[in-house]
């Protein structure tokens, strides 16, 4: 079972910035052999993916939304992924996840499908407002 914690969400005004982390652990774990998926959730709405790192190539991917404004980014001596969120809006306001599946058994065209990953953490709140 891979084991992951969020961290950095927070008060942010409109075109403020804030960096969460992902940090993963298990016995054996590399970033190398999993993708990272970054979620968002309101309530009332469904889970969306917004960006994803695959781990065997660094390969990334992102919401369309959120492209040029996020960045997704690893550590691999700490297991941790991190989501840079830039020039954030209003509508970026939600409870964010991490979740995590090994690169085996992902389909890289699903990388934004809650459905493709097996391990997820307890997420954390960000608030974007004046």
């Amino acid at each position: 079972q891979v084991h992951l914690v969020e961290s950095g969400g927070g008060l942010v005004q409109p075109g403020g910035s804030l960096r969460l982390s992902c940090a993963a652990s298990a016995s054996g774990f590399a970033l190398d052999d999993y993708a990272i998926g970054w979620f968002r959730q309101v309530p009332g709405k469904k889970r969306e993916g917004i960006s994803c790192l695959y781990g065997a190539d660094g390969s990334t991917y992102y919401r369309g939304s959120v492209k040029g404004r996020f960045t997704i980014s690893r550590d691999n001596a700490k297991n941790t992924v991190y989501l840079q969120m830039n020039s954030l809006k209003v509508e970026d306001t939600a409870v964010y996840y991490c979740a995590a599946e090994e690169t085996r058994r992902f389909d890289n065209t699903n990388w934004n499908d809650r459905d493709e990953y097996k391990h997820w953490g307890q997420g954390t709140q960000v608030t974007v407002s004046s």
